[in-house]
């Protein structure tokens, strides 16, 4: 009987660490010390789901920034299942800059979460990084980007994405941004 409410529970319990993480991410780019029962309530959960989920703020904030994390880098397989390779870059890199200024509102929680002894490790950018490199290589094998770019040369091409103001309009400059990149990326493509 007791496995037969196990079922539910879970899947409650999944839908209720979502909603944390969910919020979490809106409260905490707006402001890194948000208090965590404020977190809890706007998410419908009350302290005990909440602290069974996250002990703490530092495995609150670690695992906000790695959940966003994997949810770009699960962007590229799905844009390219959906869109043609040019496309899927292009809107991957939207992605990307939703989650830089995402990041940006996360820095100070997440300096103070990676900071200290015993912090564990914030989590890395190997994800990412292989996304990049799928697309990329999905878009020179189509003949639609400059042969030979690299993730490293990628991620220094947008790293002005991280000097964006996100209190400001950051869509739009973001936008620029990435159309340069964007045609930097097509000039010299064999298929253009």
């Amino acid at each position: 009987m007791r496995e037969a409410n196990d079922v539910p529970q879970r899947s409650d319990a999944q839908r209720n660490r979502e909603r944390i993480l969910e919020v979490a991410l809106a409260e905490l780019t707006l402001s890194g010390e948000v208090p965590l029962s404020a977190i809890a309530k706007k998410a419908g959960v009350g302290q005990g789901t909440f602290y069974r989920n996250f002990p703490n703020r530092q495995s609150l904030v670690l695992e906000v920034y790695r959940h966003e994390m994997s949810q770009v880098a699960d962007a590229a397989r799905q844009l390219l299942d959906t869109c043609p390779p040019e496309r899927a870059l292009r809107e991957f890199m939207d992605r990307l800059a939703r989650f830089a200024m995402a990041k940006a509102g996360l820095a100070g929680a997440l300096r103070h979460a990676a900071g200290g002894s015993g912090a564990p490790a914030r989590p890395g950018h190997g994800a990412v990084t292989e996304a990049v490199d799928l697309l990329l290589r999905t878009n020179e094998e189509a003949g639609t980007i400059r042969p030979g770019v690299t993730p490293e040369d990628f991620f220094l091409a947008i790293a002005g994405l991280w000097q964006i103001d996100p209190a400001g309009d950051w869509q739009a400059r973001a936008g620029r941004l990435l159309d340069l990149v964007m045609d930097g990326l097509r000039s010299g493509a064999p298929g253009g």
